[in-house]
């Protein structure tokens, strides 16, 4: 479980494959091979930590439903570390499982994303949503996506103040909007 609240702007230093190495600082203090990173909002395990940098592998499948498979070398990415129990919960409740990928059609500090017309249902005013992997607060719900206030400390240290109109990013809906939806369904799956 993360919060969103990115710890540390990270640089993809290599990709083979699916094996991609990350050059970090922060997120390295105490990585064991085993741990979770969110990477622009999506969960991955370490399984491989050098000096400076932790490897990861990608599967199919998380390449195909976000947007890690566009990074190259060089490119930044969003960090962060799970949630432990003694930690505030500064931002919200994030699985680092993306749900979808939206495109921004205006850049920060007003963050305008279109997304897909399945994930619309679970955007509220005022509610929560993660942005590669950044908790926003969600100012307007759009027709077709959101807006959302990009304060300019969150611009400077996230890859949100680095992208414009046409890139992509990794959604998460809010959790608790999707078991509620579920619960409402009345399925009777127990």
């Amino acid at each position: 479980m993360f919060t969103g609240m990115v710890e540390e702007l990270g640089r993809v230093r290599s990709r083979q494959g699916r094996r991609f190495t990350v050059a970090a600082r922060t997120v390295l203090d105490g990585l064991h091979i085993g741990d979770s990173i969110a990477h622009n909002g999506c969960c991955l395990t370490v399984v491989e930590v050098g000096d400076g940098w932790y490897g990861v592998d990608i599967v199919d499948e998380t390449l195909a439903r976000t947007n890690l498979g566009e990074l190259a070398p060089g490119d930044p990415v969003n960090l962060e570390r799970p949630l432990r129990a003694s930690d505030r919960l500064g931002g919200h409740l994030v699985q680092g499982h993306v749900d979808g990928v939206g495109e921004i059609v205006g850049a920060a500090p007003t963050l305008e994303v279109r997304m897909p017309p399945d994930l619309i249902r679970y955007v509220v005013e005022k509610g929560t949503i993660s942005v590669d992997g950044v908790s926003l607060t969600v100012a307007k719900a759009l027709p077709d996506g959101f807006s959302a206030a990009v304060v300019p400390h969150t611009a400077s240290v996230t890859t949100l103040g680095h992208k414009g109109p046409g890139d992509r990013v990794n959604l998460e809906v809010d959790l608790v909007a999707k078991y509620v939806e579920r619960l409402l369904a009345g399925t009777g799956e127990r």
